[in-house]
């Protein structure tokens, strides 16, 4: 078994071991002290645990703490009677081929196979931080600059001297970047790479649709997917840049425009003249409680306002009184809209 293998491995069996009842915190402390040994140790485990969240459906990645933990059975598809080994080799072998575009390299310089080149000296620890439904964080980072996290949202970031490269895995992000000379800042969305040196845009990405709105200085988006031929755009204040597949689009609007539609770092969403399908999807990403639309001639209704993003009852109460619609609780426990 080469020095690669015997890594994947020995991630493969921390995955395993840290889904068991009895894992403790002493557990926890000795996968931290093999994890912090090397960079290498770090990407094995992260490349097998996003295949197997991925595999498991599970929609957001967690930070992992000193407690340990909500127990889930891993590897469901397994029959209870498998073979150990059969499920390292298994889970190996999704690591090794599942990674995702927008997944980190490590902080080192990789060969083909995951092997980590010993030879060159890792350039900062990548962090994880993330937010749950309706949630909202501040990540101030060392470098001067800013992230705000919005609703059900994912990233990693790796800022050190030598780089400042953001991985937004899941969700919406608003970035402050201090302007440091000679020093890019990047963001990796999808197939999408976001760069900048000193400016205030967002990032929202929703499977492979990307969405970039600038407020202040510019930003160049590229897409990074193999003999893509789009190459590279600009985008100004009051740009928003769209990207979906092998196509980039950008919209020209007002940046006061753009800013309403930052209006979540306030707690608040604004709408103008926006479809009632359009508003409902948008309340849905802020709470449980899922709003549904049957009705056609209901989702094409046109809505103007300003509402509290957590506060889907006072919205529903609005529809009621100023629509006149009904809305009634469905056998699913979603609120479903209607004339």
């Amino acid at each position: 078994m080469t020095r690669a293998q015997d890594i994947e491995a020995k991630a493969a069996e921390w995955l395993m071991r840290r889904e068991q009842p009895q894992y403790s915190q002493a557990d926890q402390a000795e996968l931290d002290r093999w994890l912090n040994e090397s960079m290498s140790h770090k990407a094995a485990f992260w490349r097998l645990e996003h295949a197997w969240q991925m595999t498991d459906r599970i929609g957001a990645l967690s930070a992992r703490e000193v407690e340990p933990p909500p127990r889930r059975s891993p590897f469901r598809w397994w029959h209870a009677g498998a073979l150990a080994a059969s499920l390292l080799l298994a889970i190996a072998f999704i690591g090794l081929h599942s990674r995702p575009a927008s997944s980190p390299p490590p902080s080192v310089g990789t060969l083909d196979a995951g092997v980590v080149d010993p030879g060159i000296v890792d350039t900062g620890p990548v962090d994880t931080f993330d937010t749950a439904i309706g949630g909202h964080r501040i990540v101030p980072l060392m470098d001067g600059s800013r992230i705000e996290l919005n609703t059900a949202t994912v990233l990693r970031t790796n800022i050190s001297n030598q780089r400042r490269d953001v991985w937004l895995d899941l969700g919406e992000a608003f970035f402050e970047v201090a302007h440091i000379e000679g020093s890019a800042f990047v963001v990796h969305a999808g197939s999408r790479m976001i760069t900048v040196v000193g400016t205030q845009f967002s990032v929202r990405r929703d499977g492979d649709k990307v969405t970039v709105a600038v407020v202040k200085g510019r930003v160049r988006v590229e897409d990074t997917t193999p003999g893509a031929s789009s190459g590279s755009i600009m985008v100004t204040p009051g740009d928003v840049a769209i990207g979906l597949g092998a196509s980039t689009m950008v919209v020209s609007r007002p940046v006061a425009a753009v800013e309403d539609k930052l209006s979540w770092r306030d707690g608040r969403l604004v709408f103008d003249r926006t479809s009632l399908a359009e508003v409902a999807n948008d309340f849905n990403r802020y709470n449980r409680q899922q709003l549904q639309i049957s009705d056609p001639s209901v989702a094409a209704i046109r809505i103007s306002g300003t509402f509290k993003s957590s506060n889907v009852e006072a919205f529903v109460r609005l529809l009621k009184e100023a629509y006149g619609l009904k809305v009634e609780l469905t056998a699913d426990g979603k609120l479903n809209i209607s004339t």
